[in-house]
């Protein structure tokens, strides 16, 4: 990658990333906490990076509407068709996921 021009790493970038919301658009049973228990990250993280993504450059870009782009309909409809409620199990992953990122990071002296 390091050959590759900038316009060219972005495009392939660019591609990269909406391959990968249209692969999580075809998987609707994935839930969100599925991703952060397994990757720690989720379809709300991307909106979030997104919206930090435009305040850098100077973009104007709402939460809400980067959710939207993400998501491919408003959160709330997204949420209404397709969260489940979280499983016990799914919740103590998800907390037993965060305790290990706590712990690591008193670790490593960060906070």
């Amino acid at each position: 990658m390091k050959e590759l021009d900038t316009q060219t790493r972005t495009e392939l970038e660019a591609a990269a990333f909406r391959r990968l919301l249209a692969h999580l658009d075809t998987h609707k049973e994935v839930q969100n906490i599925d991703l952060m228990i397994l990757a720690d990250f989720c379809r709300n993280c991307l909106s979030k990076w997104m919206v930090a993504a435009a305040e850098e450059r100077a973009v104007p870009l709402d939460y809400e509407a980067a959710r939207e782009y993400v998501y491919g309909m408003p959160y709330n409809e997204w949420k209404t068709r397709y969260q489940q409620p979280a499983t016990a199990e799914q919740q103590a992953a998800f907390e037993a996921r965060q305790a290990a990122k706590r712990e690591a990071a008193q670790i490593q002296g960060v906070s």
